[in-house]
């Protein structure tokens, strides 16, 4: 098996600015075209029906696989998600990944009309969710069956440790935030480098022997000249909180030339065994050019 320390690098592209059918076919087609592996959507009400929205995207891609990051599983039924997902995967050929999460934000629940719940209930959802779907996507009686015999793989994405174990013990990708709650707020912002690392390695240690058939996914908040480091305040409209030399070592950050960029892609994948990114869409096309530099 794979050592997770030198396991193929794989760069998604999460999308959520597109408003039309013609803006999303144009985007995810320019990000198959520039060597992209995986386009995400994602799970908030305001946004795009993520289910929906990778049927187009299947629809207008060929080679480029497609997922979520991520549901919230709070909004669904897990026969239901799990049927749909199914039928997804099986029009667009087995190219599915399904990123899940139990969801954090009060105001989308609100907004849905569904009841704030607990952190634990909403992760005994996320459990629930999980178990259903491994069972319904395995099962040679569902119908249509997934393209994928082992049925598409699952993302399981969050920061807190009872979300992680979890994602050790069910995943087949394993999502860093690279954020954290807002300290009496609402929100979130950039978690330290020290709790994300201390993060990482918490997870190698659950894995055990798991760590070998696992992959782990990280966000690419932005990609900054060196020039930069100093005068950036937020990322992702979320307030920085951290100064340039904790900015630095950030694993959700890149830092400097193409080239520098690809070398602290390679270190990261050597010292913490993440080999799975996820850039945020304003930096698609600056990203794509530490793709080339990397292949």
């Amino acid at each position: 098996m794979t050592s997770p320390h030198n396991r193929p690098l794989r760069f998604g592209l999460v999308v959520f600015t597109p408003a039309s059918r013609t803006e999303w076919v144009a985007k995810v087609r320019q990000a198959e075209s520039l060597g992209y592996d995986v386009v995400s959507v994602s799970d908030h009400l305001g946004m795009p029906a993520p289910l929906a929205t990778l049927a187009l995207v299947a629809e207008a891609t060929e080679r480029i696989r497609i997922g979520t990051l991520v549901l919230n599983t709070s909004f669904y039924r897990p026969t239901v998600l799990a049927r749909d997902i199914a039928t997804i995967d099986h029009y667009a050929g087995g190219r599915v990944e399904v990123g899940l999460g139990a969801g954090y934000d009060k105001a989308q629940f609100d907004r849905a009309g569904l009841p704030w719940t607990g952190a634990r209930e909403r992760v005994d959802h996320l459990e629930t969710t999980v178990r259903e779907l491994r069972k319904i996507l395995t099962s040679t009686d569902t119908v249509p069956p997934p393209a994928q015999p082992n049925g598409p793989p699952i993302l399981i994405a969050g920061r807190g440790p009872r979300v992680l174990r979890l994602a050790a013990e069910y995943a087949d990708i394993i999502g860093f935030t690279g954020t954290a709650p807002v300290r009496d707020g609402d929100g979130l912002v950039l978690g330290g480098p020290d709790e994300i690392t201390r993060r990482i390695a918490e997870v190698h240690d659950l894995l055990g022997a798991r760590a070998r058939e696992v992959e782990l996914n990280i966000p690419i908040h932005r990609v900054l000249p060196s020039a930069a480091i100093g005068s950036v305040t937020d990322v992702w409209q979320n307030e920085l909180g951290l100064d340039a030399g904790e900015l630095a070592e950030l694993p959700s950050i890149l830092i400097g030339s193409p080239k520098e960029c690809a070398e602290q892609l390679l270190e990261r994948r050597r010292t913490h065994g993440l080999s799975y990114y996820s850039v945020l869409e304003p930096e698609m096309e600056v990203f794509a050019k530490v793709i080339e530099e990397l292949r």
